[in-house]
C-alpha cells in the first residue's frame, strides 16, 4: 500500500499523535519514513545567501531530527530525514516530489477558521497544493 511515507515535523509536543500513529502504519505496510522538517526564522531563511553560521535554531532542530531518525531506526525503520529552510508547505512538498513519497502524514494544531486566515495553516496549504493523499491528525490541547 504506501512505500514511503513523508511526516513533517515543527519540533514540538505537535509532532508526538502523528509519530505514533504512524509507526503502526510503517510496520504494516513496511513503508519508509522520510522526516521533514522546515525552519522557518528569519536566519535561517536567509542563512546560505548571508554565508551565516548556523544559528542556534538550525542546531537545535538538527539535534531533535537526529534525535527522531536514531529513535525510528532503533525501532527497525527505514528512515531519513531533511532540515530545510524557507516557506514550509513548498519545501515539504519538494521532497515529498523528490523522494517519491505517497503519502504525507502530519499533526496540525487545530486552529479555527479565523485564526487560520491570520497565521495560515501549513496542513491546509499542503492539502490544497498536492494530489499526494494526506494524513492528518489532530494534536491535542
Amino acid at each position: 500500500m504506501y512505500k514511503k511515507i513523508l511526516i513533517p515535523l515543527d519540533n514540538s509536543p505537535t509532532d508526538e499523535p502523528i509519530l505514533a500513529h504512524i509507526r503502526s502504519l510503517a510496520r504494516l505496510t513496511k513503508a519508509k519514513l522520510v522526516l521533514v522538517h522546515v525552519a522557518d526564522g528569519y536566519v535561517a531563511r536567509f542563512q546560505e545567501q548571508l554565508d551565516l553560521a548556523d544559528s542556534d535554531e538550525i542546531k537545535q532542530d538538527q539535534e531533535y531530527l537526529t534525535k527522531r531518525t536514531k529513535e525510528l531506526a532503533g525501532e527497525g525503520f527505514d528512515v531519513k530525514n531533511y532540515l530545510l529552510a524557507g516557506d514550509p508547505p513548498a519545501e515539504i512538498l519538494k521532497v515529498a516530489h523528490e523522494e517519491g513519497c505517497d503519502l504525507i502524514a502530519m499533526s496540525t494544531h487545530g486552529h479555527r477558521f479565523l485564526k487560520d486566515v491570520l497565521l495560515g495553516s501549513v496542513a491546509e496549504n499542503i492539502r490544497h497544493r498536492t494530489d499526494i493523499p494526506i494524513l492528518m491528525i489532530r494534536a491535542l490541547k
